[in-house]
């Protein structure tokens, strides 16, 4: 039975953290969050209405950067590759010089060798329409022939078409479909109209991809255009905003939602 005087020497000699093991182990959790939030996942803010009801303006996303990445032969049979496939929702760089360095959200209708068009709204990939319950359409918007009937609708800048696929789409369609070129995916947004997406800009290079959004983290109600207002005084307020109506504008129902 150990005494009074050998758990107080226990006590004595029982090692503590230096200085420099507590900077150390610090610095290996540093590292490793770096490592993660560098490679493995990233924090992703949905700016936009394009994807509604699917992701709202003001969803914060984890996005898994793994997933769609080229495979590494030294770590490629322990990590959970795969290629992009129909339905993906995707984060991606945007593919139009004009907008370079611009985060996208949309998702993936065309893979490599679909014939893809629309025809009064219903999309067609390879002769057969898609069931597609998770778009959403706003009784209020405007009839668009080139949005609802494309390519059909040779494209134009009264559409709203950027210059550069003016250009190039006629050179992917072949009688009434759009084909999508190797290396590319033809990609729309689940709020159809107003989606600007491959419609409108063209096809997503697959190097432009950065990974799938698994889940919603955090969700705040977020006025149209925010992303937008890029002055200080602007952000500062909206930051303001966000931390005296945290909790009362907080989208708790939408915490840990799976993006699907």
């Amino acid at each position: 039975m150990a005494t009074k005087d050998s758990k107080a020497k226990d006590v004595e000699e029982k090692p503590h953290e230096t200085t420099v093991e507590f900077l150390a182990s610090l610095a290996a959790v540093l590292v490793t969050g770096l490592f993660i939030i560098t490679f493995v996942v990233q924090a992703f803010e949905i700016p936009s209405s394009s994807m509604e009801e699917t992701l709202l303006i003001g969803d914060h996303v984890f996005v898994n950067r793994i997933q769609f990445a080229p495979k590494t032969s030294w770590v490629g049979p322990l990590l959970p590759y795969r290629t992009v496939r129909h339905g993906d929702i995707v984060v991606f760089l945007h593919p139009d010089p004009h907008d370079a360095g611009t985060y996208v959200v949309k998702r993936i209708m065309g893979v490599p060798g679909d014939r893809i068009h629309l025809r009064n709204g219903v999309v067609y990939r390879n002769g057969e329409a898609l069931n597609e319950p998770y778009i959403l359409h706003d009784p209020d918007s405007p009839f668009d022939s080139y949005r609802n009937n494309f390519p059909a609708v040779p494209p134009s800048s009264e559409y709203g078409v950027y210059p550069n696929w003016i250009v190039d789409l006629s050179a992917h369609v072949q009688g009434d479909d759009l084909i999508v070129p190797p290396g590319h995916f033809f990609a729309m947004g689940d709020h159809r109209d107003v989606s600007l997406d491959s419609r409108y800009w063209g096809f997503i290079p697959q190097e432009n991809v950065i990974g799938r959004p698994m889940f919603i983290y955090w969700s705040f109600e977020t006025p149209a255009g925010q992303y937008m207002k890029s002055g200080l005084t602007e952000r500062l307020g909206f930051l303001a905003h966000v931390v005296l109506h945290f909790f009362d504008e907080t989208r708790w129902r939408r915490t840990l939602k799976v993006v699907r």
